[in-house]
């Protein structure tokens, strides 16, 4: 498993082990059926294996997400330690689908969907102290995402952020002019991105090549 500006490993076999211990029931499994035949992004296996064994670990009691999408890995993560989970999403659609699935899951009692832009949200959980965030939303909007939520992290937090390769795009500097130009500028932010969490003296961060790229930063 390759890691990009390495600081701290995992090793491939330890998350390899979580990959295969994974299991879902009958409501995620659709959801992931749901998600593939409608193009909904959401987070691969390896990195779910890979956020799921930081939850372990972790044990949050407050967990910040920002992008819900279907609910997915809102409901995965609410199981994965009883954590209260809120959860951001500013399309009405997925807000709704969500809504309703994290019904079904029966655990609409640990997760609190705010619909709202996340950039326009913070006031929403300004009182709320968080041992974890996880962000999966507009890749172009990171950046803004961590600095506006990351007050509200608790002493020795952490951080998780899908997608920060971008499906390889971001390595692939050789041929970034062959990409349109809003391509390009996502790239191009994704890589500052990367930059400014590698150079924060406040986290120990790690990038790694796992599902489309998973960083984690722990607050010092």
């Amino acid at each position: 498993m390759a890691v990009i500006h390495a600081m701290k490993i995992v090793t491939a076999k330890a998350v390899t082990l979580v990959k295969n211990n994974l299991e879902f029931n009958e409501l995620e499994l659709e959801l992931k059926e749901y998600a593939k035949e409608h193009k909904v992004p959401i987070i691969f296996d390896e990195g779910l294996s890979f956020l799921e064994a930081i939850i372990r670990t972790k044990r949050p009691i407050n967990i910040l997400e920002i992008g819900t999408a279907i609910g997915y890995s809102a409901i995965r993560m609410a199981r994965a330690s009883g954590s209260n989970v809120y959860s951001i999403e500013r399309d009405l659609n997925m807000y709704n689908l969500a809504i309703e699935n994290i019904k079904r899951a029966g655990l609409d009692n640990k997760i609190h969907i705010i619909f709202k832009d996340a950039l326009l949200a913070f006031d929403d959980v300004k009182d709320i102290k968080f041992d974890l965030i996880f962000i999966d939303a507009a890749k172009a909007q990171y950046h803004k995402f961590f600095d506006l939520y990351t007050p509200l992290l608790n002493e020795n937090g952490v951080v998780v952020c899908d997608n920060m390769l971008f499906h390889g795009l971001v390595e692939d500097k050789d041929n970034i002019e062959n990409y349109s130009r809003s391509v390009r500028g996502l790239i191009r932010k994704l890589n500052e991105f990367h930059e400014s969490l590698l150079n924060n003296s406040d986290y120990d961060t790690a990038i790694y090549d796992i599902g489309d790229g998973m960083s984690i930063s722990v607050k010092k």
